[in-house]
């Protein structure tokens, strides 16, 4: 198997999701922007997980998962998708880490064990915020924290058929205090080559759009505006690539820190919960 070099994660360059939807990270050279901006919330979470027991919350194929094994205790990454959690047990393979088929809400067996739980672009697929982050939140030792990222709906190019709700700083910060002791809101932004990829972006997402200017798509089912979604995605990442030559986007080009969050690509909420 070969591998991408980024900032010291491995990505299996050979190893995609079996299905694509344009909307995960993880396949090859054209979605080096989408493997770095998902790779780099990782960077930070190794800041906090060092000995900690940590719990990984929607793995997905487990390229950053692995990577808090390295500084954890142990780690556990769990995921809905039996296709996933089978991808990560061949992939990765370290004493510390281990991988289980469940989603949060069956995890119960786990509760209270978890120093740090991590969710990462998860809860802007759901009908049920506020449970998810109450579930995440049972599945906190005392004194624990949860690290969320979520993207910026106020950056965000076009919207996701795959998104249930975006949320703004605003909107994000009283949702998670209904659940949480303490909340520290914090942003995901990109240095000078991040900024030009997102020009490029937006420029050739609007450029498709101005085929549908009464936006009928959102009359169209579902699986069709996915269907569409998956192969835009791939057209709209080769055009920019094309225009930007041979520079290729990594982990270190993103950065978690405060700052006008209305900037910010995502949204990274550090989530305590009081010790008793």
């Amino acid at each position: 198997m070969s591998f991408q070099e980024s900032s010291g994660l491995r990505v299996p360059s050979d190893m995609p999701p079996k299905r694509f939807t344009g909307e995960q990270p993880g396949w090859g050279k054209d979605f080096d922007y989408d493997e770095a901006r998902h790779l780099s919330a990782y960077l930070y979470a190794t800041e906090l997980a060092a000995g900690k027991r940590v719990l990984d919350a929607g793995c997905g194929e487990g390229f950053g998962t692995q990577r808090l094994a390295e500084v954890a205790t142990s780690v556990t990454g769990i995921d809905r998708s039996e296709d996933a959690i089978g991808t990560c047990r061949r992939t990765w393979n370290k004493p510390n880490l281990s991988f289980e088929v469940a989603d949060v809400a069956e995890a119960g067996v786990l509760a209270g064990q978890f120093d740090l739980v991590c969710s990462f672009q998860i809860i802007e697929h759901l009908e049920d915020p506020t449970g998810f982050l109450e579930k995440l939140r049972g599945q906190l030792a005392p004194g624990g924290t949860l690290l969320l990222t979520t993207p910026n709906r106020l950056e965000s190019v076009s919207e996701n058929p795959y998104h249930v709700r975006e949320y703004t700083a605003a909107e994000l910060r009283p949702l998670i205090e209904s659940v949480f002791d303490h909340i520290e809101l914090l942003g995901m932004y990109g240095n000078e080559k991040v900024i030009d990829f997102d020009a490029r972006r937006a420029a050739s997402v609007n450029t498709i759009l101005k085929l549908d200017p009464l936006g009928l798509r959102r009359w169209l089912p579902t699986s069709l505006v996915r269907f569409a979604f998956a192969r835009l995605a791939r057209v709209v990442r080769r055009s920019v690539k094309a225009g930007m030559g041979e520079t290729t986007i990594v982990p270190s080009d993103f950065s978690v820190a405060g700052g006008n969050l209305d900037e910010a690509l995502d949204l990274v909420a550090v989530c305590e919960v009081r010790a008793l």
